[in-house]
């Protein structure tokens, strides 16, 4: 068993990959695509866990390192789970992040209008893959149940601001990024992937 002394975080994502990189140990070199010029391979997979191994898969090959990868996105269940594995294309489609909250929040209103009990059920979802340039693959998956409840802080990316996790009172967006980071999908999903990889690093 080779240890290894640099991976590749395949995101050019740039809020996810400071996520990533503060997950790993930090001996550890971390790699961006940008330093190849890598754009980002189609997500054409099904599930979050196709769609990590897709990405890992692709920027292992093209580099020859050791790559990890995650894909994750945000499961609304008064909106049939939507946008799911499409939640980068729902903030593209609307124009940013920014716009496609309002549009969610908009969605999530309207679905519950004149309802007694309303549902704003939701969860983070992340599926985290490494990949060998060996061939050797291992992917884990975490998931963080909260609610959809309204839009409130600055800190974080993507959907935080709109996301309140479960016995917390305040969203992803309103809460310190040390605190953020050791409870949420990200997190719960390396914590799983650790136990597989501790002894290559």
């Amino acid at each position: 068993m080779s240890k290894i002394n640099k991976i590749l975080i395949g995101s050019n994502n740039k809020g996810k990959f400071k996520e990533i990189a503060d997950l790993l140990p930090s001996e550890l070199k971390k790699i961006s695509p940008n330093q190849f010029k890598i754009d980002s391979p189609e997500e054409n997979g099904k599930t979050f866990i196709e769609n990590s191994e897709i990405k890992a898969d692709f920027y292992c090959k093209k580099t020859n390192i050791v790559t990890i990868a995650d894909d994750s996105g945000l499961e609304i269940d008064c909106l049939n789970g939507m946008p799911g594995i499409f939640s980068s294309r729902w903030a593209d489609q609307y124009g940013g992040f920014e716009n496609a909250m309002v549009e969610i929040l908009k969605k999530v209103n309207k679905v519950n209008e004149n309802k007694e009990i309303k549902n704003t059920k939701a969860r983070f979802v992340c599926a985290l893959t490494v990949k060998w340039p060996s061939g050797k693959k291992i992917s884990e998956q975490g998931i963080i149940e909260g609610n959809i409840l309204s839009k409130k802080g600055e800190n974080g990316f993507g959907y935080d601001a709109i996301f309140t996790p479960k016995n917390y009172s305040i969203t992803f967006g309103e809460m310190d990024f040390k605190k953020k980071v050791s409870i949420d999908h990200r997190f719960l999903a390396y914590r799983k992937l650790q136990k597989k990889i501790k002894d290559y690093f």
